[in-house]
């Protein structure tokens, strides 16, 4: 099968491709030309190339209809993620206007399938209640420009479903791995010994492994029918719940829960200087809206019971992050 995907050489994406390859497919990596391709690096084994760059920007209609030619299947994963001081313009131009430019291209060169990385954030806040696919968003407004940008994706996608196109969608909570870009360095700081303070140990995060999501897409485009939400997630902890399970494991301490009204006066502070100067602070008011005010919470059972998918449990993926983590810590 000949497939082609979207933000290629992103965490998701890569992993993604390297499981394509693995199960015989020939692998079309949608780029930029100035993308850091280093996690794509060494996939192609043995002399045979079953792994083809094509070059130009998310939302560049005419490159990506050119490069859909011939293609059995797209799974488009590129998305700017984000949360804090965002460039609103670019995210939009990425999450929306690239949404809807591969939409059409797809259109135009007479792709039959395609798989949609969405997020659970599109069911908006659901105030501690574990919600399935089924879900109506009730939240009014959006927490952030990437909750706005990847609910108006969305539409777009659910639109072009009812007008005849093959799209499934999923829905990652949370995505952990050991090189993950976001919790990543936090686990890796932790696993060091180097983070004595931590802000918000009640927020609840859903919990996926990279393999694992990339494991249910495949399921979900080789079982599922055109309009099909699959939520992937395996369950949710709390920050400290996550902090102290790891550090059970190789022997660190649990990080000091910071007072919520010293976080959220710093935040104000840094919030006003990175407006100013172009800086993203480490904590601004939006990442202390997510952190305190906003509590989604998901349920994967759709997936596990219609695709026959079994996920890590969420204590599974922290175990196995974190002991490599320890193990290279020590070496």
């Amino acid at each position: 099968m000949k497939v082609l995907v979207t933000g290629a050489n992103g965490f998701t994406g890569s992993y993604l491709v390297r499981s394509l390859l693995n199960r015989g497919d020939r692998v079309i990596a949608y780029v930029r030309r100035s993308s850091d391709l280093t996690r794509l690096q060494g996939l192609n084994n043995q002399g045979v190339s079953n792994l083809d760059y094509a070059y130009g920007e998310i939302t560049d209609e005419v490159a990506l209809t050119q490069t859909m030619q011939g293609v059995d299947l797209v799974f488009h994963i590129a998305a700017y993620v984000e949360l804090g001081l965002v460039d609103a313009a670019k995210m939009e131009r990425t999450n929306v206007q690239g949404t809807q430019a591969v939409l059409q291209a797809m259109r135009s060169a007479g792709v039959p399938k395609m798989l949609y990385c969405s997020t659970i954030g599109i069911f908006g806040d659901t105030q501690g209640r574990t919600i399935d696919e089924t879900f109506q968003r009730e939240q009014q407004d959006f927490s952030s420009a990437y909750d706005r940008t990847k609910y108006q994706a969305q539409q777009l996608v659910d639109q072009a479903v009812q007008q005849g196109t093959h799209i499934v969608s999923v829905m990652p909570s949370g995505i952990f791995g050991v090189d993950d870009p976001h919790f990543g360095p936090v686990l890796k700081t932790f696993a060091k010994g180097k983070l004595k303070l931590w802000a918000g140990g009640q927020r609840v995060t859903g919990i996926v492994h990279v393999e694992d999501l990339v494991d249910g897409m495949l399921r979900a485009i080789d079982q599922g029918q055109a309009g099909d939400y699959f939520i992937l997630s395996a369950g949710d902890l709390t920050t400290r719940e996550m902090f102290e399970l790891c550090g059970q494991e190789i022997g660190v301490p649990t990080p000091r829960e910071a007072p919520e009204w010293l976080v959220r006066g710093v935040a104000k502070v840094l919030n006003v200087i990175g407006q100013l100067t172009g800086w993203q602070p480490p904590i601004d008011n939006e990442r202390v809206h997510y952190v305190y005010d906003r509590c989604v919470r998901v349920s994967g059972a759709k997936a596990m019971r219609e695709l026959g998918w079994n996920p890590r449990s969420p204590q599974q993926t922290l175990t196995e992050i974190i002991r490599q983590l320890g193990s290279e810590t020590a070496s």
